[in-house]
């Protein structure tokens, strides 16, 4: 069984989606502290042909917070609004529009759980077929370090391989992990590109603009395009 353990990613961009593809498993990591200025409530999509953040509304989010105990805030319909104006002319914008009008007007107060629907939703829109655990309710090992909490957590699934974004090779050791019984590989993106408009390509931009910009089909086949290492 291959693993993949990440903090849940607000509209991640294509990387994200390839890592969920590429394991049995995806381990969503939310009791680990919160991240701020990151990309759990935030992203990028495309106004007048370059990058534009986007963020989802918080409620008691901090550094000092853990994930699933921050709320989601009240700006969705702002948020639902922003996306029309900068893409009502792209290609799939009605189909694209619809989802995201339904997983942002979700009732859903707690902000993991309402990204986790998220990444459900779109996977299923993308035929990716990923099982889905929130750290929180399973492993019970928030006391331990990071490596052995990653460690303990393929041993409790019987994982015999751990996936991990390219950036981790700065910060987790092959042979650290093959002493455990585990082999770890990084997931290396090939280049993503898409017409966008008449513009410049802007690349790693959030999947709403893959998907305003794409089939299901097409996107399928982007999340394909990586090796492991």
């Amino acid at each position: 069984m291959k693993v993949a353990i990440m903090q849940p990613y607000l509209f991640p961009y294509i990387p994200y989606w390839q890592l969920i593809h590429s394991v049995d498993v995806f381990v969503v990591y939310d009791d680990v502290n919160y991240i701020v200025r990151g990309f759990i409530n935030r992203n990028y999509i495309l106004e007048r042909g370059k990058p534009k953040i986007f963020t989802l509304h918080t409620q008691g989010a901090s550094q000092n917070i853990i994930i699933n105990q921050v709320s989601v805030g009240g700006n969705a319909e702002k948020l639902i609004n922003f996306f029309y104006h900068n893409y009502k002319k792209a290609p799939y914008f009605n189909s694209t529009m619809n989802i995201l009008s339904e997983l942002l007007l979700n009732k859903e107060t707690n902000l993991s759980r309402f990204i986790t629907t998220i990444l459900k939703k779109i996977c299923s829109y993308l035929s990716i077929n990923t099982k889905f655990i929130d750290s929180s309710e399973v492993f019970n090992n928030a006391n331990r370090r990071e490596t052995d909490r990653i460690v303990d957590i393929c041993r409790q699934l019987d994982a015999e391989v751990y996936i991990n974004p390219i950036g981790g090779r700065v910060l987790y050791s092959k042979d650290e992990f093959a002493e455990k019984g585990i082999q770890i590989f990084f997931i290396e993106s090939n280049p993503v590109v898409y017409k966008q408009f008449e513009n410049l390509f802007v690349p790693n931009l959030s999947i709403i603009d893959v998907m305003m910009f794409n089939s299901p089909e097409a996107i399928h086949e982007f999340v394909e395009s990586y090796r492991l290492v």
